[in-house]
């Protein structure tokens, strides 16, 4: 058990018996009366967010978490297969639990999951991954201009603006948390 004050973003707690990421929280001091601490939390099961008060004095359940560094193989069509780097074991992981990230996740990136009594319940990209661009239009000499984009399609199937200057078959480095161009690689 912690204490409500100790709850930061990124935290892990079990509510009512379902397991909660803390989104983003706020430390509340009401005139006269007692402070409280206001969380948005993210439902690990079915990934809806709520919001709950808790006092100062409370104390939440947090949980022991187990992370571990796997790289990325194959899609079967409905799991990802992850292999762990240390002890060669596969696991499989649905996109339910990814998100968002499989659209930044080339083959053999490593990435950390994050697993909670045995089972994956959460993954960490890196800030930034190397994708290829497999459609684009075509650049034209001397588009240098830095404000214009255009859509590109990477071999992930995300779409993301790039800048005029780049051509099918460019690797470019990707935000894998705002999904926006940052360089070429």
């Amino acid at each position: 058990m912690i204490a409500a004050n100790d709850i930061k973003k990124g935290t892990m707690i079990k509510l009512d018996g379902e397991l909660y990421i803390v989104v983003d929280y706020q430390h509340l001091t009401p005139g006269n009366k007692p402070a409280l601490i206001q969380a948005k939390l993210k439902s690990m099961r079915v990934g809806n967010v709520i919001t709950n008060r808790f006092r100062s004095t409370e104390r939440v359940e947090d949980v022991y978490l187990d992370h571990r560094e796997v790289e990325y193989l194959y899609n079967d069509g409905e799991n990802y297969c992850f292999m762990d780097s240390a002890s060669l074991e596969q696991v499989f992981v649905t996109k339910e639990i990814l998100g968002d990230a499989v659209n930044y996740m080339p083959h053999n990136c490593r990435v950390r999951l994050t697993f909670y009594e045995g089972r994956p319940v959460a993954i960490e990209l890196p800030s930034s991954v190397a994708l290829k661009v497999t459609e684009t239009d075509p650049g034209v000499k001397g588009d240098t201009v830095t404000n214009v984009f255009k859509p590109a399609t990477l071999e992930t199937g995300v779409v993301v603006k790039v800048p005029l200057f780049t051509n099918t078959g460019d690797v470019i480095k990707v935000d894998t948390r705002t999904g926006e161009f940052l360089s070429r690689a």
